[in-house]
Formats: C-alpha cells, structure tokens, sequence
C-alpha cells in the first residue's frame, strides 16, 4: 500500500493503521488521513504539502526530518505524543482540538498557528516564534515568555495565568 519513495495526490486515506511504515522520500499533495494510526513512521525527506490530519494517533514521528521545501500541514481532534516539530516553519499551521503531549517545539516558527483547544502538556515551547498565534481556550502550556517571542498572541483566562509559573508567585 503505502511506502517510501511513492507519490500520492488528492487521496484520502481513512481508517488505516500505519505504524512503522516508512515514508521516506514519498510525496503526498493535498492528501487527508483520517482515524489513522501513525506511530512510529520514518519520514526522512517525506514532501507533505497540503496535508491535513483528523482524529489521528501520531506517536514518535519526527517531523523536522520532513523536507521543508512547500511543507503544510494541519491537524485536528488528533493524539499527538513524543513528536517533534523542531527547526521547522509551521506559520498558519492548525493544530486544533487536539492532545499533544510531550512534543517539541524548539526553534520552530508558529507564527499565526492555531493551538484552540488543544491539551499541550509537557510539550516544550523554546526559541519559538508564536505572534499572532492562538491558545484560546488550549490548556496544560507551559510557555516561558522570556525565551518565546509572544506578540499579539491570544490566550484564554484563567490558563493564560500559566505564564507567570517561571516566576514561582502565589496567586489566588
């Protein structure tokens, strides 16, 4: 079925369960995966253009191994664990409605991203671009704004109060 070093455009693929399946140096073109197991795949040199992501299981992919050249994705209602979205440039990437837990986003452009609703715990904020980005009604962030560029950002009360955790403050 799907394997390294194929092309696939306009193609949806539901219900499949892919763990461990190699990617590598394939090509998807406005493609949909969707109730998808994804865990444990190698995406070395993967071109995902236009790709969106619903009600997905992603565990242990590593995305900043993706070609970068056009790379778009977006995901929604999906569990994200153990992924890292480092050194990547993910502006006006939707991750919406979704579990991610225990990812990485160091170094990592999100300028304009849309976390809404999503469950971000122990997920790792460093060195990252989120202006103009949206947290509105997302929990469990923890982002240090004195190693994040915040500008414009839009976070929700009360989790927006999680900023203040490097400062060891009691608030009630």
């Amino acid at each position: 079925m799907i394997s390294q070093g194929k092309e696939y455009e306009a193609e949806t693929f539901k219900d499949i369960d892919l763990t461990g399946t190699s990617f590598k140096n394939s090509k998807f073109i406005e493609c949909t995966f969707e109730n998808c197991n994804l865990s444990n795949m190698d995406l070395n040199d993967t071109k995902f253009k236009d790709i969106r992501f619903r009600n997905c299981k992603i565990m242990g992919l590593d995305f900043s191994k993706c070609n970068k050249f056009m790379l778009s994705i977006g995901f929604e209602g999906s569990f994200i664990s153990y992924s890292v979205f480092s050194d990547m440039n993910l502006e006006n990437t939707d991750l919406i409605n979704c579990q991610i837990q225990d990812c990485d986003f160091v170094n990592t452009n999100l300028k304009n991203a849309n976390f809404e609703g999503s469950d971000l715990k122990n997920s790792l904020f460093r060195n990252t671009n989120l202006s103009f980005a949206s947290f509105k009604n997302a929990r469990n962030y923890n982002i240090d704004p004195n190693h994040n560029f915040l500008k414009r950002t839009k976070f929700s009360v009360p989790e927006v109060l999680s900023l203040l955790n490097i400062y060891d403050l009691d608030i009630e």
